[in-house]
């Protein structure tokens, strides 16, 4: 493995973009994004369903591959890598998926399954290294010696999930995309992944992307949050400052929308994001949230809206900041 460099960012994007050709043009799923993340960091990226966060990650995994721009792992532009160094690199850039249900083989047991990534990466030299490596990987993700030769659907999805997440480590990866680990389980199992995942950071140096459309979720556990709609990056800046300072219009709607469970504000109607979606498909020059935007001026339509610094650390692409 490449040694880490702590003086540049671990992960980089420059201009990344990823478009898919559809019957009905081409639609921007990634737009001209340019994000960093730092080692031993969490980057949130949280958007509404079809924003393109998911595809963000996955195309910086190089699972799909980008159309335009540049992706920096330590240092280094992985979309110029061949073959034999993209399986290398594998080994270094990892994902959790959503549905742990359905990310796993249902015909393999919890044994087999955690042994896979070993086994294709040809990590253990023997069958009693792979066992102990193996044992040695449930301990870590919370998984009782009992359940080695349990199947998938014997299991609940907090367990299904910590199998995902030790197929994860197995490879000692130093960067994992997260895609919504925790959405398709219950509260209480939600905060125990949660947790997991933040332990392990701790105690191997990891770095994360964290992609969740809940907000609540991604104040517990990112140090920098990045907004994306339809396609674009369109505010990022640290956690705190997110929820203390929100710049964008979609920001505050998105922080708007939160429950709060408080007895008082019973009957306080919420502000509520009017309009219609715009399309991804070959969309027109200027801010895309602007058909939804209660304050968008003329200054809004016809030219793009960088990503801009408005303050130390908080980046912006709107006209009315």
């Amino acid at each position: 493995m490449n040694q880490i460099k702590q003086d540049v960012p671990l992960i980089e994007t420059v201009h990344l973009k990823k478009y898919f050709d559809t019957g009905s043009g081409v639609l921007h799923a990634v737009d001209d994004v340019n994000l960093t993340i730092q080692p031993r960091k969490t980057l949130g990226v949280v958007g509404e369903s079809g924003c393109g966060k998911s595809t963000l990650g996955r195309t910086i995994l190089r699972l799909t591959p980008a159309t335009e721009g540049q992706i920096l792992y330590n240092g280094r532009d992985i979309l110029s890598y061949n073959p034999h160094q993209l399986r290398e690199l594998r080994r270094e850039m990892q994902i959790i998926f959503q549905d742990p249900y359905s990310s796993l083989n249902p015909r393999m047991t919890v044994s087999e399954l955690i042994a896979e990534p070993l086994v294709v990466n040809k990590v253990m030299k023997n069958k009693n290294q792979l066992k102990e490596r193996v044992k040695e990987l449930m301990e870590t993700v919370g998984l009782a010696p009992r359940l080695e030769n349990a199947y998938p659907h014997e299991l609940d999805g907090g367990r299904r999930q910590r199998i995902g997440v030790a197929r994860a480590l197995s490879v000692n990866p130093k960067f994992i995309v997260c895609d919504e680990p925790v959405s398709a389980l219950d509260v209480s199992i939600q905060a125990q992944i949660l947790n997991l995942l933040m332990d392990l950071q701790d105690n191997m140096g990891l770095t994360y992307m964290f992609i969740t459309h809940d907000l609540s979720v991604v104040r517990h556990i990112s140090d920098e949050i990045a907004v994306m709609y339809l396609g674009q990056c369109v505010e990022r800046c640290g956690s705190k400052e997110l929820f203390d300072n929100p710049l964008h219009p979609y920001t505050k709607a998105l922080l708007d929308a939160i429950q709060v469970p408080d007895i008082s504000l019973r009957g306080k109607k919420k502000p509520i994001i009017r309009g219609e979606v715009t399309s991804p498909i070959d969309p027109k020059p200027g801010c895309r949230f602007a058909a939804r935007c209660p304050q968008a001026t003329d200054a809004c339509w016809g030219s793009q809206i960088p990503l801009r610094e408005v303050s130390a650390g908080h980046y912006a692409a709107c006209n009315l900041i």
